[in-house]
């Protein structure tokens, strides 16, 4: 306990302060954040029990202190006072330069989703910017309650499950004899064998959204102008691929478990909520299955002569040529409507290619093993120290290759096969007249081929042109 009360009456008294450090011990799994939130989730019912909980990062700040009023007027609003579980604010970060290149502010996600979730129940838990009632995480339950049950859930210390009923009401440290109680029952609660035998989850996030959501809670998203919290984002291409391959793992594991939306949702909630989670849980794997599809497949029958598409002159072409457009074209309006520019879009264009085939396969691949028993689900942390150099390159626009030969193989190895079938596709075209309509036949797959390598021209740039630290090694382009 740092600070238990102003020693001083005319002082302006300062809030309860407690630090929490859990203990941990490799024979136990100590779940990482979902564990640590448990952990605080329990130390705090016992020293203050206070029924709004703030949820932060460690590397974010509050930016402005007036964001848990903005909260508590959805909270008090004798309309649903009783219905919210949480209010949702944006990540937003300090460190985002103005050409962001690894699409590091996550503007789709904060800017389009989420906004879109808020008109059919709220979004769910982005991990931090939170204001969450501990009534929506634990419950609320009256005397008559089954103790056993109760233990069974939340863990055989009494005196938490006392926090768990309507009236409780926290003794705060008013004596040394009081205090050095409440830390004895504090420790006990924070121990790493506390959880053993009782179904305190591992869950965060996604999940835990939406089965608040399931069980008829809702949220609330809150945009204002001005940033009220503000953190430090992922600047380097290794650390954006590991935060993203975590989140892919995250959101496929739930949607190959018995909790996929598809099945754990239609009946608690509405069809097009249910919809929307399920098109979040599936995204990393869908996504990687159909970009690498694009990217090899096309090309692959274009190297052997073999049309996939219509001809040009064929009025079924304009269905693709539709299809295509209206990709580019929606993905553009919503940056150019949220504030962005062209090369905005043209940077998330990139990166999300690039994820699709590194990020979101590694991700989904490895739940799949994870399932078959083939391997432990890994778990990454993202890293938040500040490398000058790196920093450096980030503000100048400049790809940072330098990351593991497993992320770097698939974009190189996609980039040369495209190259491959795109230039003896133009080669024949050129040089074997005796093809009559191979131009005809094979331009939906050529401009497919041309398409990804202008997009990625910043791959072929690290491969071939570039010879600083931070390109693309010779022996990966050779291993490739």
């Amino acid at each position: 306990v740092i600070n238990e009360h102003s020693k001083e009456e005319d002082e302006v008294k300062i809030p309860l302060l407690v630090y929490v450090s859990r203990e941990k011990r490799p024979s136990h799994h100590h779940n990482f954040k979902a564990g640590a939130l448990n952990v605080l989730l329990r130390v705090s019912a016992m020293i203050s029990n206070s029924p709004y909980i703030l949820m932060l990062d460690c590397d974010m700040y509050c930016n402005d202190p007036t964001s848990v009023r903005q909260a508590m007027c959805y909270y008090c609003d004798p309309q649903t006072p009783s219905s919210i579980a949480f209010v949702q604010f944006p990540q937003t970060f300090r460190n985002i330069c103005q050409d962001d290149i690894y699409d590091s502010q996550i503007r789709h996600l904060f800017k389009i989703l989420w906004h879109g979730f808020d008109g059919v129940g709220g979004p769910t838990i982005s991990g931090s910017n939170l204001y969450i009632k501990r009534e929506a995480l634990l419950g609320s339950f009256s005397k008559q309650q089954e103790l056993m049950a109760l233990k069974r859930s939340f863990g055989p210390s009494n005196d938490f499950i006392k926090t768990l009923v309507e009236e409780y009401k926290p003794g705060f440290l008013n004596d040394g004899e009081s205090s050095r109680m409440l830390l004895e029952k504090a420790n006990v609660l924070a121990s790493c064998s506390y959880e053993n035998q009782t179904s305190w989850g591992s869950t965060a996030n996604y999940f835990t959204g939406f089965t608040l959501h399931r069980k008829g809670w809702k949220s609330v998203y809150l945009y204002p102008k001005k940033p009220q919290f503000l953190g430090t984002a992922t600047t380097n291409f290794n650390e954006v691929s590991i935060q993203w391959t975590r989140w892919a793992s995250g959101l496929t594991s739930v949607a190959i478990s018995k909790f996929c939306p598809l099945i754990y949702g239609p009946l608690k909630m509405s069809w097009v909520q249910f919809m929307c989670y399920s098109e979040l849980a599936f995204m990393p794997l869908l996504n990687c299955l159909s970009l690498w599809g694009f990217a090899f497949i096309p090309q692959l029958c274009l190297f052997n002569d073999i049309p996939l598409y219509p001809k040009v002159s064929d009025s079924s072409f304009n269905i693709f040529l539709i299809i295509f457009v209206s990709a580019i074209l929606k993905s553009l309006y919503e940056v150019v409507t949220t504030g962005g520019q062209v090369r905005t879009w043209r940077n998330e264009w990139r990166i999300w290619m690039m994820r699709s085939i590194t990020s979101y396969f590694y991700g989904s691949w490895d739940v799949v093993l994870n399932k078959l028993g083939k391997k432990e689900a890994s778990f990454l942390p993202t890293n938040k120290v500040i490398d000058d150099e790196q920093v450096k390159l980030y503000e100048m626009g400049i790809f940072d290759f330098r990351t593991a030969t497993t992320f770097l193989a698939p974009l190189v190895t996609v980039i040369l096969v495209n190259i491959a079938a795109f230039v003896r596709a133009l080669v024949v075209n050129v040089v074997d007249n005796d093809r009559e309509g191979y131009w005809e036949k094979m331009f939906g797959q050529m401009f497919l081929s041309f398409y990804i390598l202008v997009s990625n021209y910043t791959v072929i740039e690290g491969m071939i042109i570039r010879r600083d630290k931070a390109s693309i090694p010779l022996y990966v382009t050779l291993l490739s």
